[in-house]
């Protein structure tokens, strides 16, 4: 079986080609960089990231253009595929990257700092505790659906 799950930050903005013929195919190429932890006698716990490529195909390379930016934490399964091609000075060149089945945001817009504040529409609520959970309202327990 050949399953990759990946979660990381995107380290640039995707690059979107589109194939040529009678329906362009999107193709999106991005780079994930993906938290790896260890522990070391010497330094204590100490982190570092593995940058995996990733290439997306159709629908999805689509959805990648559109929405994702760098920064954006998403998550990707998908298969890992190799190959390999012989550069212009005649070395040969091994590649390895995740061909993207599934994609998607794995964290809020708000919660990586790049939202906005609550729009006119949707208030924050005054009263919500450091939790997000408000009190009920006085009067209101018996139209609630649960109790």
């Amino acid at each position: 079986m050949n399953k990759v799950v990946l979660m990381g930050r995107l380290t640039r903005d995707p690059e979107v080609r589109y194939s040529q013929g009678a329906e362009p195919l999107a193709i999106a190429r991005y780079t994930l960089a993906v938290d790896r932890r260890f522990v070391r006698r010497d330094s204590g716990n100490e982190q570092t990231a593995d940058f995996i490529q990733c290439v997306a195909f159709g629908k999805a390379g689509e959805f990648a253009e559109k929405y994702f930016k760098q920064g954006t934490k998403i998550a990707v399964s998908g298969r890992i595929q190799t190959g390999s091609y012989t550069n212009k000075d005649g070395v040969k060149v091994y590649t390895t990257e995740v061909v993207v089945e599934e994609q998607e945001f794995a964290e809020s817009k708000n919660a990586n700092g790049s939202g906005s504040a609550p729009s006119a529409d949707r208030p924050a609520p005054a009263d919500a505790s450091a939790e997000g959970f408000m009190s009920v309202p006085e009067g209101i327990e018996d139209d609630l659906p649960f109790k």
